[in-house]
């Protein structure tokens, strides 16, 4: 896992010129994520890529800080967003992120948590990160099996050439937030092999 940023670093120009896969899934997230979001928040966004979704929301909140693991997603995403002054990139993990005392109001993770090795650890950082009522936004690629999939990407991961994906389904995840003490809020998926999109409050 130490060298996963070397793979996004060569995919960071691909990856920025590569169109969203359902445009219409995606406008409906922002737009659920928008009518959580309020114009004093404190967010975090991890994971964050070429930063289309912080620039998108940043103008929403009070403070938007933006992490990912790769250089070359965040050089393309700083000059993305250029000029957006409550807004920040950084080249942080998860676990690395100071949190602003009292805690962050949200914090967001698209297409991420089914990259991480952890995916509970991952959710208990967020839960930490969190002020008591925050909100943690996620939406998730959920592969139960992973099928004749799994052994392309297993050994795809092996030779360099693509990342490690973890495989559970959209209830384990559910779960996992429930365990770590979150309170879903809302789950929407819009086909049974779509991303899963989950609003969960960290409770007062």
């Amino acid at each position: 896992m130490a060298n996963d940023h070397k793979f996004w670093d060569r995919m960071a120009k691909r990856y920025a010129r590569s169109p969203v896969g359902d445009e219409a899934a995606y406008q409906e997230k922002l737009r659920k994520t928008r009518a959580v979001l309020t114009p004093e928040f404190n967010v975090l966004e991890f994971g964050c890529g070429t930063g289309s979704t912080a620039i998108t929301l940043a103008p929403e909140v009070a403070d938007y800080l933006a992490t990912d693991i790769s250089s070359e997603m965040l050089s393309i995403a700083r000059g993305k967003g250029e000029g957006q002054e409550n807004l920040r990139f950084e080249r942080l993990r998860l676990e690395d992120v100071t949190p602003p005392e009292g805690g962050f109001d949200a914090i967001l993770a698209h297409s991420i948590l089914h990259l991480l090795p952890d995916k509970a650890a991952a959710i208990s950082q967020v839960f930490a990160r969190l002020k008591p009522g925050g909100m943690f936004i996620s939406s998730t690629t959920c592969m139960a099996k992973g099928g004749v999939l799994k052994p392309i990407l297993w050994a795809g991961n092996k030779l360099g050439l693509l990342p490690m994906v973890r495989f559970f389904n959209p209830d384990a995840l559910v779960e996992a937030m429930q365990a770590a003490g979150f309170a879903i809020e809302e789950r929407w998926q819009p086909t049974p092999k779509a991303a899963v999109f989950l609003v969960a409050r960290k409770p007062l």
